[in-house]
């Protein structure tokens, strides 16, 4: 991150299908030093990253916890926390060492039993995590900085799994703190990331505060996705949620705010005619919609009539009407979402057609 001043600041815009999460700042100067304040997309109520997938408290243990594995932006798996890893008998046997200089925000080192109860944990929650925990026979420490991890049978999503980018995220926490159970909230909030969570200034429904932690060693890679070097350069966070967006944009005009992660589109042209904020789109692929019927129940538990609700659905139509700027929208005719490896207009209309869709009816 960088330290910057108001003017280099942005408004993040929240553009349904083109899908905005947290923008990347303008940068005028490479200041050192400073806060930024933030206005995140919601309240943060759940410090443990186990206990939910609501990603105000995945984008929350970001802050502050690490993980072994990452994944990057072309999403492939990348090493974080771990120094050197190695894959023997067909894959059935892996062994993970850690890197030198990771330190929890207590002072205490890094250590493999940490990884290890940390993974045992997540796993229990996450369904991928309950996969591998499936499909492993044992995984225990072999010294401070390494862990092994077998496998009871094949499984090929080792390193995806500890890599996972999101909700649940594999994050790694002192031992003491992951042996609470999976069904119950940890009680301390200690990780070994960029930053460290600033309890006593944390006020739900207002703010969440965190400060660099001086003590973080960062990978030497560049970033990318949530792998990289995670190099720091401001003092201090300050997340306000303000669930008003009149107040918040009001906030962000007087120079009290920052960042708005996640700003209504009304308040977009308002933003963007003001020259000392930005708003930046960071996901170009998006949020993809979808309109599913329930084919359990009549009538559309009849294939002809799925059919003709494809012929009917009028994309532009209803884009416009939720979204409105249309920069920010585009019609998708493909089930996976356009833009990924997936992508495929196969089968699709493209348009409405209603003469079709009432035939199949009458079919």
């Amino acid at each position: 991150m960088r330290g910057l001043s108001r003017r280099g600041f942005l408004a993040g815009a929240g553009a349904a299908a083109a899908a905005a999460t947290l923008g990347a700042p303008r940068v005028h100067a490479q200041k050192k030093g400073g806060a930024i304040r933030f206005i995140p997309h919601a309240d943060l109520k759940v410090l443990d990253p186990i206990a939910t997938t609501a990603y105000i408290t995945r984008n929350h243990a970001y802050f502050i916890y690490d993980t072994l594995f990452g994944t990057d932006e072309h999403l492939a798996i990348k090493p974080q926390m771990v120094d050197k890893y190695a894959s023997t008998n067909k894959g059935l046997k892996w062994s993970f060492t850690l890197r030198d200089g990771l330190k929890f925000h207590d002072g205490a080192a890094v250590t493999a039993e940490d990884a290890v109860e940390s993974i045992k944990r997540w796993s229990k929650k996450d369904p991928l995590g309950r996969l591998l925990a499936a499909h492993t026979g044992k995984i225990a420490p072999a010294d401070k900085k390494t862990f092994t991890l077998e496998l009871s049978e094949p499984f090929g999503l080792v390193l995806e799994a500890l890599g996972k980018p999101s909700s649940n995220v594999p994050f790694v926490m002192p031992a003491r703190i992951a042996a609470t159970s999976e069904n119950e909230p940890i009680k301390e909030t200690i990780g070994s990331g960029p930053f460290k969570f600033v309890k006593d200034e944390w006020q739900p429904g207002n703010q969440v505060v965190y400060v660099k932690n001086a003590d973080y060693v960062p990978r030497q890679e560049k970033p990318s996705g949530s792998t990289g070097g995670k190099v720091v350069h401001i003092d201090r966070v300050v997340w306000r949620y303000i669930p008003d967006a009149a107040t918040a944009s009001a906030a962000l005009d007087a120079g009290e705010i920052d960042w708005w992660e996640n700003p209504p589109l009304d308040f977009v042209p308002r933003i963007e005619a003001n020259s000392a904020l930005a708003t930046f789109v960071t996901d170009p692929r998006g949020t993809q919609g979808w309109v599913r019927p329930n084919h359990k129940h009549p009538p559309f538990n009849n294939k002809k009539a799925r059919q003709a609700l494809l012929y009917i659905v009028d994309q532009p139509k209803y884009l416009k009407a939720a979204i409105g700027v249309e920069k920010y929208y585009k019609p998708c005719p493909a089930l996976f979402t356009c833009g990924g490896p997936f992508e495929s207009a196969a089968g699709a209309p493209g348009k409405p057609d209603l003469e079709k869709a009432k035939a199949l009816v009458k079919e």
